[in-house]
């Protein structure tokens, strides 16, 4: 029996799983680490705090399975995109790592933009310049930390310095790559024309490759630290999205899913380049070897109902442990007592600006409607409805495209019975979830199998590993309800979009 690995490197934690080749889960664990936020607006994180988090799962995971670390036949990394870690010639690491939800750099985006020039930044990157993206990062420390920038050697994502911790290896791949704002999506190669216009020397940067490949092997020194064998393969991986992709069996052509992580996402394959000339929704190369995926992405999706939780429910959080439950568990049936519209409250979920459909890096979070009438357990679904509305946004973007959706899975937050049952009802469409739960961290063990012949390819780990376990199909009185809400929901953005950009002046 082979056995393969894969480690998601997320947002609020890194998640190691063993896997055999049926995709059964053989153990797994999670360590979890902060998000500073030294402004209103920004967002980073320290790179030790992923490596840790990598060493103590994997040393737990082989202790708590006992499965030979010879008997590991690859690993595949995933991971949170667009964030910036810069080495020095020593290959430290010289600052935090700026995330993929930090907003600083609206400036720079306008620097990009007139650099490239915003039809040729889209024709060649798929995507207009963006905050979240890595290029305008890059452009942030060159300007605001000019010594920072004079002492880089190396830039990296940060799944891609957990494959260099793991391996020595400065590599990465196409779908995580995609996010960067470098890589010309069509040729899946660094565009030397934005590098050039952008002045970013091309030696700062990985080599590229498709997400099955082989990167490298586990170095002597990361073996001693993991308890890994020395030269088990690490394939490239994927992004978080595009691993979730796999992970559910989302690698042809009709298939889609949503995830609700920190973030939320609606994701659909292509086997052709589709491109929004309005930029709303990201087109990036995905996992599948020459392929592609369109997806469109809500800032604040699970981050909204975590920042509710820490913030206002200590009490849900202790009795949670008390029960040896998950809060969010109790968090769902305290929503479920509350009707649909949350009794006439609506949530924008844009704590931390938004992308799709509005682009807008000065959006914030809104309760509309809020009244002496209305409680925690209002205000938990307000926003689990919220997000619901923005995921949808995202699939009307999708669909206006020509991109046929056939089939819709759940996975992460969003994959739970309750949530997942919103999303069918404001669909207005069938929701599957599939026979795991692991979603990225098995899309990049089936990647870790297709690059060492564990399978003859992509789909083929899918076949093997993945099946439809349930489906919510949407209920007719709910998405009647759901589009009356959804309707005012729409309108709330355009009449806020002036004022929100006057408070980021104030």
């Amino acid at each position: 029996m082979a056995f393969l690995i894969g480690i998601d490197i997320g947002t609020s934690g890194t998640k190691t799983v063993i896997f055999d080749e049926t995709g059964k889960t053989i153990a797994q664990a999670t360590i979890e680490y902060p998000m500073a936020q030294p402004q209103n607006g920004w967002a980073e994180q320290a790179p030790e705090d992923w490596w840790n988090a990598v060493v103590g799962t994997v040393q737990k995971v082989l202790s708590e399975s006992g499965v030979d670390a010879g008997d590991i036949r690859g690993i595949g990394l995933s991971g949170q995109m667009h964030g910036l870690v810069m080495l020095d010639e020593n290959d430290q690491v010289i600052r935090p790592s700026i995330i993929w939800c930090d907003q600083r750099t609206a400036e720079e985006c306008e620097t990009i933009t007139r650099l490239v020039g915003a039809e040729r930044l889209i024709e060649i990157t798929a995507n207009p310049a963006l905050t979240g993206f890595t290029a305008s990062k890059i452009l942030w420390v060159r300007k605001h930390e000019p010594r920072n920038y004079e002492r880089c050697r190396s830039i990296l994502l940060p799944k891609d310095y957990i494959r260099f911790r793991l391996t020595g290896e400065r590599a990465t791949e196409v779908s995580d790559a995609s996010g960067m704002q470098l890589l010309d999506i069509g040729k899946r190669a660094w565009s030397s024309e934005v590098l050039d216009k952008l002045s970013v020397d091309r030696s700062l940067l990985a080599t590229v490759y498709e997400s099955p490949e082989i990167t490298g092997g586990v170095s002597d020194s990361a073996a001693r630290l993991t308890g890994l064998r020395a030269g088990t393969p690490v394939v490239g991986g994927a992004g978080d999205n595009a691993a979730a992709a796999v992970g559910t069996g989302v690698v042809s052509d009709g298939q889609s899913f949503t995830t609700i992580g920190s973030s939320g996402v609606v994701y659909a394959h292509t086997s052709e380049m589709h491109i929004d000339p309005k930029g709303r929704v990201h087109t990036f190369c995905c996992a599948v070897p020459g392929q592609w995926h369109v997806m469109g992405v809500t800032q604040g999706a699970g981050l909204s109902l975590k920042w509710f939780r820490d913030g206002f429910l200590q009490e849900v959080m202790e009795t949670a442990e008390l029960m040896g439950v998950s809060p969010y568990y109790l968090m769902d049936q305290m929503a479920e007592k509350v009707p649909i519209g949350s009794n006439r409250l609506l949530f924008l979920p844009y704590l931390m600006g938004e992308r799709t459909p509005h682009l807008d890096p000065f959006a914030r979070g809104v309760f509309f409607g809020l009244s002496g009438v209305h409680g925690k357990k209002d205000m938990i679904r307000a926003i689990m409805e919220g997000v619901s509305f923005s995921l949808k946004d995202c699939l009307e973007v999708i669909k206006g495209m020509d991109i046929n959706v056939n089939i819709m899975r759940a996975c992460g937050g969003g994959s739970g019975p309750f949530w997942r049952q919103m999303l069918a009802d404001v669909y207005g469409c069938d929701v599957e979830t599939t026979d795991s739960a692991q979603g990225p961290a098995l899309g990049v063990a089936l990647l870790a199998g297709a690059g060492t012949g564990v399978y003859s390819d992509v789909r083929e780990a899918c076949n093997a590993a993945i099946h439809t376990r349930s489906t919510n199909a949407p209920g007719k009185r709910s998405n009647e309800e759901y589009a009356k809400f959804y309707s005012l929901y729409r309108e709330l953005y355009p009449n806020l979009k002036g004022s929100y950009s006057k408070l980021s002046t104030l």
